[in-house]
């Protein structure tokens, strides 16, 4: 439970650090880059020792975390825009809803045996989920940014699922804190190419602010994606329910967040929407210790 508690909180933390950037006038991208050799350093400079020379023989996860690494830093740009144009609320609850799809993909691809008590407290997550992001009307750039939210919901959904397969079928010799840091070092990598591309066509300015920006995001991220890839394996629940644990309590967390500190709108769909989204982490996790 220790490092499911962590990845939630670490997770958390990332929706509110975003939601700052808007207010200090930080280069999302340019932050994100610096962000990605961040926790890379950080994942080299605590777990190196772990490196097992024998890694090398193995070709398998490279891929994957090639394919990772795009993901990530696609995947976090997008977040960092749209918790500035749609609120922290509301994307949180666009990426930790894409829970359904890999849920789904592991229910079926793993054969897990799903209780009437799990189908339950799935069933209320949604709802609760659901009704955290209400937003019948917003303005006009809320609007027109609701198409993020889709394309996180998607690619948030394959990332859960691709760090989970490779968790069970890849992570031999690996362990899972050095492959996290080697896909977030390879997102950085990836991410530079493209800052220096605008850097010289004249599109950005490097700015110290954001590289310290980047340092502080980069030590959450690291941490959310490594302790949920142990979490998997150090609960003993299936990988389903800590995975709906997980997001469904950052959605709870990001959105008090939300509501308390940067006054996002609060009605009485979205409180009801918390406590269904709590209930949730209550049955899911009795249905994970039976």
């Amino acid at each position: 439970m220790i490092t499911l508690t962590m990845a939630i909180l670490s997770s958390s933390v990332i929706f509110v650090i975003f939601k700052l950037f808007e207010r200090f006038k930080v280069d999302v991208f340019q932050a994100i880059v610096f962000n990605y050799f961040t926790a890379f350093i950080l994942g080299v400079g605590l777990y190196g020792h772990e490196w097992n020379p024998v890694v090398m023989q193995h070709s398998g996860w490279m891929l994957y975390a090639a394919i990772s690494a795009m993901l990530f830093i696609s995947l976090f740009f997008l977040m960092g825009k749209s918790a500035q144009r749609n609120g922290v609320a509301l994307t949180s609850t666009a990426v930790k809803m894409s829970m359904a799809m890999s849920m789904l993909l592991m229910i079926v691809c793993y054969g897990e045996q799903v209780s009437l008590l799990k189908v339950f407290g799935i069933l209320m997550a949604f709802l609760g989920v659901y009704l955290v992001s209400f937003n019948k009307e917003g303005s006009a750039s809320e609007q027109g940014a609701h198409w993020m939210l889709i394309v996180l919901f998607v690619g948030s959904g394959l990332l859960d699922f691709l760090l989970n397969f490779v968790q069970k079928s890849m992570l031999g010799v690996l362990t899972p804190s050095l492959f996290s840091a080697v896909g977030l070092g390879l997102a950085g990598l990836m991410g530079s190419v493209i800052l220096l591309w605008n850097t010289l066509r004249g599109r950005t300015r490097f700015a110290w602010k954001n590289l310290l920006a980047g340092v502080i995001l980069g030590i959450p991220n690291y941490f959310s994606i490594y302790l949920l890839i142990s979490a998997y394996r150090d609960t003993g629940w299936s990988d389903s329910t800590v995975l709906a644990v997980n997001n469904v309590s950052v959605v709870v967390l990001s959105a008090l967040t939300g509501f308390l500190l940067f006054k996002e709108s609060a009605g009485w769909k979205k409180v009801s929407g918390l406590v269904f989204s709590v209930a949730a982490i209550i049955v899911l996790y009795f249905a994970g210790i039976g």
